[in-house]
C-alpha cells in the first residue's frame, strides 16, 4: 500500500469510528433530553435544539474529513494528522483545547459503556495517526 493509499485508509478509518462515537453521544444526549418523537423530529432537534448544539462542532469535523477524503488531491500524513489534532482539542488527552465541550464529554463517558467502548476505539485508532509517514508509537 502506498502512502497516500495508507493515510486514506487511516483517515477513513478515524472518520468511522468518529461517526460511531458521534452516534453514542447522540444516544445518550437522546435520553438524557427525554421524549424526542418521530426520526424526523428527532433529527431536528439534534441539529437545532441548544441541548444538542455542543455536537455541532464534531458534526463539522466529521463534515470536513468526508469533504476532504472525496477531494482527489492525495492525503499526506500532515493532513491526517491535523485531524488527529483537531478530535484531541474536543475529546483530550491534552491541556489545550475546548474545556466546555470536553467537560460535557467527560461526564457523558460515565453514563455509557458504548460510548466507553467507543472512545476507546477512536483512540486506539487516532495512536496510528502520525504526523509524519512512519508508524506511530
Amino acid at each position: 500500500m502506498d502512502s497516500n493509499q495508507s493515510q486514506h485508509a487511516k483517515l477513513s478509518s478515524l472518520g468511522r469510528a468518529l461517526r460511531d462515537l458521534h452516534k453514542q453521544l447522540i444516544h445518550v444526549e437522546t435520553q438524557n433530553f427525554g421524549v424526542v418523537g418521530s426520526p424526523l423530529e428527532h433529527l431536528h432537534l439534534v441539529v437545532n435544539h441548544p441541548h444538542f448544539s455542543w455536537l455541532q462542532k464534531l458534526s463539522g469535523l466529521m463534515a470536513q474529513m468526508d469533504e476532504r477524503l472525496d477531494e482527489p488531491e492525495e492525503i499526506s500524513a500532515a493532513d491526517a494528522y491535523a485531524f488527529r489534532v483537531a478530535i484531541e482539542e474536543l475529546i483530550g488527552p491534552g491541556e489545550k483545547g475546548d474545556m466546555a465541550f470536553r467537560a460535557k464529554y467527560n461526564a457523558l463517558l460515565h453514563d455509557s459503556p458504548d460510548l466507553v467502548m467507543a472512545h476507546g476505539a477512536l483512540r486506539q485508532i487516532l495512536v496510528s495517526v502520525s504526523p509524519q509517514n512512519q508508524p506511530a508509537r
